[in-house]
Formats: C-alpha cells, sequence, structure tokens
C-alpha cells in the first residue's frame, strides 16, 4: 500500500495501538505512586519485579535482555517479557531494544513450549513493530507466527496476540505477501473463532483487501459459504461493519485495477462466488434497511456493484 496509505498516519495508528496496550497494562496495575521517572541502576531481576513502575534506560534495558536471553527459569522469562513489552510501548525504547540486539531474543521466545511465554513475546514482538525500522528484523518471525496462529488453541490469548502481530506487520504493503498462502486459513479462523477472535481476523483480512495486489488471491480463495452469514442484520456492528468494509475494499481495488469482478476467472466456491451471488446480494438489500446509519450507508454504497 506504500504510496496508497498516508506515512504519518499509519505510525500515528501504530503508535496508538500499542499506547492502547499499555494503557491496559496500567489499569490492571492501580494507581500511579508519584511521577513516572528513570531511577538508579538497579539488578535485573528487580526490573522485572511487579513493584516497578518506570521507564528503562538503556543500561537497564541491555540488563534485562542479557538476563532474558540466559536464563532458564519460566518465570523470571515471562516477567521479563512482560516488562520489556510495556518498555516497547514507547517509541525511545522501540529504537533501543533494536539498536540493543534485543528483537532476536525477544523472537526465539515465540518457540516456547509454554504459552504464557509464548504470548507475552508475541506481544512485545507487537509493540517492537510498531518501528517501522523494526519491522524489517521482525519479519522473519512472521511465517511461523503464521503458522503458529492456526495450530494454537483456538480463541486463546496466544492466538490473539500472534493475529494482532500478523495485523500491525500488514498495515502497510510490504509484507503482506509473506501471507499469500495463509489467507484461505484466515478465512476458516474467521468463521470458527468466537467474537474477539473474528474482529481480529477481520482487522488482518482488512488490511489485506485495502492492497490492490491481493486483491486476486482473496477473491480466488475457497471459502465456506457460511462466510455470508457475518452479512445477517442481527451480527453484531463490530463484525458487521467490517464484514462490509472488507467487501467494499475489495471493490475499490478492483476500480483501481480498472477491472469488473466478473471480468476474472474464479472457481465455484471461491469468495468471489459469494460476494458477487444472489444470496449476498439479498442480503445487501436487507442491510440497506438496516437500524444502524453506518451499515445502511455501508451496504447502500456496495449494492449498485450487483
Amino acid at each position: 500500500m506504500g504510496g496508497a496509505r498516508d506515512v504519518g498516519w499509519v505510525a500515528a495508528g501504530l503508535v496508538l495501538g500499542a499506547g492502547a496496550c499499555y494503557c491496559i497494562y496500567r489499569l490492571t496495575r492501580g494507581p500511579r505512586r508519584g511521577g513516572r521517572r528513570l531511577r538508579p541502576s538497579r539488578s535485573a531481576e528487580d526490573l522485572t519485579d511487579g513493584s516497578y513502575d518506570d521507564i528503562l534506560n538503556v543500561e537497564q534495558l541491555a540488563k534485562l535482555l542479557y538476563l532474558l536471553e540466559s536464563t532458564d527459569d519460566p518465570i523470571i522469562t515471562e516477567k521479563a517479557l512482560v516488562t520489556l513489552g510495556n518498555n516497547a510501548a514507547f517509541s525511545t525504547n522501540q529504537a533501543i531494544i533494536r539498536e540493543l540486539g534485543g528483537i532476536p531474543i525477544v523472537g526465539n521466545k515465540i518457540n516456547s513450549l509454554n504459552q504464557s511465554i509464548k504470548e507475552k513475546a508475541l506481544n512485545a514482538l507487537n509493540n517492537l513493530s510498531v518501528n517501522v525500522e523494526n519491522q524489517t528484523k521482525i519479519k522473519i518471525y512472521v511465517p511461523q507466527v503464521c503458522e503458529d496462529v492456526f495450530a494454537d488453541p483456538l480463541n486463546s490469548a496466544v492466538q490473539l496476540a500472534g493475529l494482532r502481530l500478523l495485523t500491525n506487520m500488514t498495515v502497510t504493503n510490504d509484507y503482506q505477501h509473506l501471507l499469500s498462502s495463509s489467507v484461505a486459513s484466515l478465512f476458516h479462523l474467521l468463521l470458527l473463532g468466537n467474537g474477539s477472535t473474528k474482529v481480529q481476523v477481520l482487522k488482518l483480512l482488512l488490511n489485506l483487501s485495502e492492497n490492490p495486489a491481493m486483491t486476486e488471491g482473496l477473491l480466488s480463495v475457497q471459502v465456506d459459504s457460511s462466510f455470508l452469514s457475518l452479512y445477517d442484520g442481527q451480527v453484531a456492528n463490530e463484525i458487521l461493519l467490517r464484514a462490509l468494509t472488507l467487501f467494499q475494499n475489495i471493490n475499490n481495488c478492483l476500480k483501481v485495477e480498472g477491472r469488473l469482478a466478473n471480468q476474472i476467472p474464479f472457481a465455484k466456491g471461491s469468495l468471489f462466488f459469494l460476494l458477487y451471488g444472489e444470496e449476498c446480494a439479498q442480503k445487501m438489500r436487507a442491510l440497506a434497511c438496516h437500524h444502524d446509519v453506518d451499515v445502511k450507508e455501508k451496504a447502500l454504497a456496495i449494492k449498485p456493484k450487483f
């Protein structure tokens, strides 16, 4: 999407996402005791203490990374990853951690058989991926994260953490091609998952759907007909609106490419046959009368395409 999306908005959106993660962390920690400040040097294990409430400096981050790389204690590993992940929510530390060689140290932890450690490592990589330069190093983990997401327990915290990382890594066009072979599995997960999983998968698919280079791959994927149930009027708005936007994005990309969907050959059972079939047309006509203004507006924008 490079030129198609303003880089400033991309960076702002990612930083907001990382900031939101940190805000959740702060809420779970309770009120602050005094202002945020840098403290004198402490031992590496002290830095993982739940009572430690400061942004780490370079020396402290280096100690923490050494501890993370050298310890075999799962409790210390998990605490170190949480501390590192929270500090990676700040832009300055995102660059420092990269310069200290921290990305591969964190990345190696996604191989852990301990699901909690793996989740915390993915969360830390997610915050680190907000930095565009960091993405050039994190990209090597994308194929494995894709594979693991579909093998992880359905609707689990570790699965959602993997999906969030993949979503951050596909905000621009640069690494979307790494997910080309995973599109069918993403749609399968979309249909199987609960509400939270559906929303996260749709966020990821929305990133892909904005890239004209991904359009044909999306439309050609084989998708179960139950996908159309996402366009039922009673579906939660956070899912329905994203499903409608997915359809809109695909239509827009076809327009950018200067071709109609019916000019491209697609196999029966593909997403193309579902989106441009009569059943979907009926659903769009029904949604054009939906009580929610946003849903109605999107449905009306899509309906002429039939």
